[in-house]
């Protein structure tokens, strides 16, 4: 069994600003939180489910993958595995660890010139996880234990899983929301995007659809589209779709950084303007679903079943508040328990072509870029 991280791969990921926490599990302050603390925007969580990027914590339980998906920004050193290889960390001290290890890596930021005061006070107070930096958090074998602990410090869980262990998911606790990530229409292109570990990758891809449409909580399928690969064959993302049937879709475009620069190539990072086409293409072929919103900067759009629509607009948003009485009172409870009336909604797909050339000019002069166009949203949390 293996006990931990060599010491090199340890010290290339604090290179990359990770913290390794305990054996397995790993931390990284997300661009988009340190972009909120300094008043310029959040991240489509934000603008699509109302979490507060200052107050999101990125982490993972297993820094392990079973994939070696070519669009991942991991580098192929990262560890792979079918089993758990780890020895197994107390979920406390991961809650712990993992917190302790967020708020250092955010230790001054408030002193940043650009700072907002406000945000950056609250950022000290974690209120939602997303499970998924890097590896495969799902194969956790404390996962429950774990999910339980962050309910009781309510703090929202969203959970990442690439698909390949479809019993994880049916077990799985109740969480905030539950993503699972298609990366291809069909059989042939998911071996060729994903690189699976495992022989019976498809099956196991379709077994863990079938178990997220039984799920009560909100789930949601994401799509990242990589132009000139797996842009094709509507059809059978729509077969997957329908299997899982989830309340949200999200249809994002493959972003060239990373790891990925060796694998794929600037050409293959749709523009934004083309992952709206492609949505608006797609939803023509779900009749369930309607298209709700987009957030450019992220090139994604994303869907929702069109029971999320009330006679006075979209319900997207999530009532955290009420999901941890839910979640904490034992009683069963669905994805339209804890709703909250989305803010900003409607699609443009316009104005991204300029954001593009600026992109690649700052990229091939080395400079770190970010595109930012989120203002709205920023005023829930100033009030």
């Amino acid at each position: 069994m293996q006990q931990q991280l060599t010491e090199e791969a340890k010290k290339e990921l604090e290179k990359q600003q990770y913290r390794v926490v305990g054996k397995h599990s790993a931390v990284k302050v997300c661009g988009w939180t340190k972009k909120m603390i300094k008043g310029e925007g959040g991240c489509y969580k934000l603008k699509f489910y109302g979490i507060m990027s200052n107050q999101c914590m990125q982490m993972s339980t297993s820094i392990s993958c079973a994939n070696r998906c070519t669009f991942c920004w991991r580098g192929y050193k990262a560890p792979v595995g079918k089993e758990w290889e780890w020895d197994v960390d107390e979920p406390e001290d991961i809650l712990k660890g993992s917190l302790h290890a967020h708020k250092k890596l955010l230790d001054g930021f408030g002193g940043h010139p650009s700072a907002n005061k406000g945000a950056y006070e609250a950022s000290k107070t974690v209120r939602h996880v997303a499970l998924s930096l890097t590896g495969e958090p799902i194969t956790y074998p404390k996962m429950n234990a774990l999910l339980k602990r962050f309910n009781q410090e309510h703090i929202s869980t969203f959970i990442v899983t690439n698909a390949q262990y479809p019993e994880a998911i049916r077990d799985l606790e109740p969480i905030t929301q539950l993503y699972i990530s298609v990366d291809a229409p069909n059989k042939a292109l998911l071996k060729d995007i994903d690189v699976p570990l495992f022989s019976d990758y498809w099956e196991r891809l379709n077994k863990s659809l079938e178990y997220l449409a039984q799920k009560k909580e909100r789930t949601c399928i994401r799509l990242t589209l990589i132009k000139d690969q797996n842009m094709c064959d509507m059809e059978g993302y729509v077969a997957l779709i329908e299997k899982g049937d989830p309340d949200f879709l999200e249809v994002k475009g493959y972003m060239y950084v990373g790891a990925s620069q060796q694998r794929l190539t600037y050409a293959n990072m749709p523009m934004h303007e083309e992952v709206v086409v492609f949505s608006q293409e797609l939803v023509k072929l779900l009749p369930d679903y309607d298209i709700v919103s987009e957030h450019i900067p992220s090139r994604v759009v994303m869907f929702a079943k069109k029971t999320f629509q009330k006679a006075d607009g979209w319900y997207t948003w999530i009532d955290f508040p009420k999901f941890h009485e839910l979640v904490l009172s034992g009683k069963e409870f669905t994805s339209y328990d804890y709703l909250r009336k989305t803010p900003q909604v409607g699609i443009s797909g316009k104005g991204t072509t300029e954001h593009n050339a600026m992109i690649k000019e700052k990229r091939e002069k080395k400079k770190e870029f970010f595109v930012n166009e989120m203002t709205d949203e920023l005023e829930f949390w100033k009030e």
